[in-house]
């Protein structure tokens, strides 16, 4: 473990003289102008990373990389700070020892994690908690076991209108109000200005607010998106059904900075009290990891815009930095999962500003498809012959109504943003009869779930718990050493015999940059210069046990002046789904780029971005992926299509 060095290791560099500010080589202490030192600061973190990380470079052979122990050492002797975040990787150890005891890199999402794997793991085999006491890590259990275990909860889709759920709530579970506060906190969002509603994921809390939003009088709609996101196409699709305008920010090429002049034109109102619309706002994007400022909210506000706040992107402790309290906005968005590198399912939330409820009114009373409960998932033990007598199942509820219907939602381990929401399923009233009297000889469902709700209430979030105790600092200037250590590494990989030194990756988005988020966006290419499918590169990194993501970067405006680059790295998508109720299809191009995505989360060490950097650079061998299809051929197994 490379943990094991950085005491040590850490020593070595103070006696060596090295200045005490964090992850930088150059002090900084003792100058006296407060913003030339924090810019120096940024300047100095840059030029360290881009010349005195990798010495010997560029990298022509996968081969002659450093090792995985030279190749830390080289990052901490210049910033010897880094080996202070020691912390995260005990953590890691302990908490989360089948990352290391698989082997698996995750940097295929972000987000939050609720839980910690072992707690996991204990609270799912109490049993097994005895035999622990003589170990430093609790015992694994067979890889994959994990998606034949009860999960902490299931969530169950609930009839009410988003109006209803905001004006009057709903008879929530201790479970629910634990859980609810938990996240509020960690959110840094007040109980007192905004109430908190549990939808299935992303998608479901975008589509609740685009249902419900008055767009037949808050015409427009703005978003600020550099990539396709399945989320806002629904709300697109949403609103433009209900006569909203929507538009979306333009990108420059290369670095994918928002056109800001353009986009001003947007944003301002000539007339100040013109009501505006819905303007959707990322602090970051999740792709590139480009982030944008704050004061965009602020123009919108000041403009007569409704902000919708879109928080999905920001990783552990973020939002201790947002300044809720300078900008409000009216809705935030943001989505959970369960367990890191194992169980990414989970629940979205959609906090609306008490002050802007009134806005939705109270004649939209129809059902909003999306908002959840949370209830606990049954441990096998509780599956007993008079459960499944009545009909109930392990991830059911049945809800009996006041007007008489009775309704059952299907609860499913949704991941945030991946998934669609599921119909639920209403019975008529000729049925209504027959499920409560299944219910009433169950002692009343209620009392069964009250009964596993008490099991839980000393509810623990390790995942969020643990978050905290890192704290923001060591969080954010750990992400900021792996994200540019990675994006430094990957630029400097080379074709080898290439005339103009033609690079192996180009990156899509800011390079090395000290205010950058924890995504990077890249395209591999071949020794001829064209670009190697980005889904063969996700599946054969899959292959190394690597996972990553793929996307498609969008709303990019190319120069005329940047022709080359744009014949180089664009793509025309051409939509043909036929307009409704109209002949013609949508034959509008739509230029951008499909991309591999990386994330640093919380718990991604320096091995995970090795890794992934050794594992890219094995397309410099010009036969990499031949021999890949081969080895597949060989193995019976299902060969790529390019």
């Amino acid at each position: 473990m490379l943990s094991t060095l950085t005491k040590s290791d850490s020593e070595t560099c103070k006696c060596q003289g090295c200045c005490p500010t964090p992850f930088l080589g150059l002090s900084v202490a003792q100058t006296p102008n407060p913003v030339t030192s924090a810019a120096l600061s940024r300047y100095s973190f840059e030029v360290a990373m881009v010349s005195s990380v990798f010495k010997n470079c560029p990298f022509t052979n996968h081969e002659s990389l450093p090792s995985l122990r030279q190749s830390y050492f080289d990052l901490i002797n210049v910033f010897p700070q880094y080996a202070h975040t020691e912390q995260v990787d005990r953590i890691r150890e302990h908490e989360y020892p089948h990352l290391s005891r698989y082997g698996h890199v995750c940097l295929d999402y972000i987000g939050h994690g609720l839980f910690s794997y072992s707690q996991q793991h204990v609270h799912i085999q109490p049993e097994s908690v005895a035999s622990m006491s003589t170990t430093s890590t609790p015992p694994l259990p067979p890889p994959h076991s994990a998606a034949t275990e009860p999960p902490f909860f299931d969530i169950s889709y609930k009839a009410v209108s988003l109006y209803y759920q905001l004006q009057y709530g709903g008879q929530e579970s201790e479970l629910e109000h634990k859980l609810q506060r938990r996240i509020m906190a960690f959110m840094n969002v007040s109980e007192d200005d905004y109430t908190m509603v549990f939808t299935a994921n992303q998608s479901s809390a975008f589509k609740l607010l685009a249902d419900n939003y008055p767009f037949q009088t808050n015409r427009n709609l703005v978003t600020v998106y550099d990539h396709k996101d399945e989320a806002v196409e629904m709300m697109i699709r949403t609103s433009t059904k209900k006569g909203a305008r929507a538009t979306s920010a333009e990108f420059l090429w290369p670095s994918l900075d928002i056109n800001s002049a353009k986009f001003l034109k947007k944003v301002v109102s000539k007339k100040k009290k013109k009501k505006r619309g819905l303007f959707v706002f990322p602090v970051q994007s999740k792709m590139i990891g480009t982030r944008y400022s704050y004061l965009w909210m602020s123009i919108a506000q000041e403009n007569g815009w409704h902000v919708l706040l879109d928080a999905c992107a920001l990783g552990a402790k973020h939002m201790e930095t947002l300044g809720l309290s300078l900008f409000k906005p009216d809705f935030l968005v943001c989505s959970f999962y369960k367990v890191f590198g194992d169980n990414p399912s989970g629940f979205g939330c959609l906090f609306v500003k008490k002050s802007s409820a009134s806005i939705f009114s109270d004649l939209s009373t129809s059902t909003s498809m999306g908002i959840v409960k949370i209830v606990p998932a049954k441990r096998p033990y509780q599956h007993s012959e008079d459960w499944s007598s009545a009909s109930i199942e392990t991830q059911s509820i049945v809800e009996l109504h006041s007007d008489g219907i009775v309704q059952e939602s299907c609860s499913l381990p949704t991941s945030s943003g991946q998934h669609e929401i599921d119909k639920t399923h209403e019975k008529t009233e000729h049925n209504a009869e027959q499920k409560a009297s299944k219910i009433d000889s169950l002692g009343k469902s209620s009392e069964i779930f009250e009964k596993c709700t008490n099991e839980t209430l000393e509810l623990e979030c390790g995942g969020l718990n643990q978050a905290d105790s890192i704290g923001l600092i060591t969080i954010t200037a750990r992400a900021r050493v792996l994200i540019n250590w990675l994006v430094n590494g990957l630029m400097k990989l080379q074709h080898p015999n290439s005339e103009n030194g033609l690079p192996l990756v180009r990156l899509c988005g800011p390079k090395v940059k000290f205010y950058r988020g924890p995504a990077v966006s890249f395209n591999v290419f071949d020794w001829k210069g064209e670009k190697i499918d980005t889904l063969l590169v996700q599946k054969l990194a899959e292959r190394n046990n690597i996972s990553l993501g793929c996307g498609f970067l969008e709303n990019i405006r190319f120069s005329d002046k940047n022709e080359e680059e744009r014949v180089y790295a664009s793509e025309t998508r051409t939509s043909e789904k036929r307009v409704k109720g109209s002949n013609t299809k949508r034959d509008e191009p739509h230029c951008g780029i499909s991309v591999v995505t990386a994330t640093v989360g919380l718990l991604t060490n320096f091995e995970d971005v090795y890794r992934l950097w050794a594992f890219v650079s094995r397309f410099l061998d010009a036969d990499f992926v031949e021999k890949e299809k081969w080895r597949y051929s060989a193995l019976n197994q299902e060969i790529f299509e390019i």
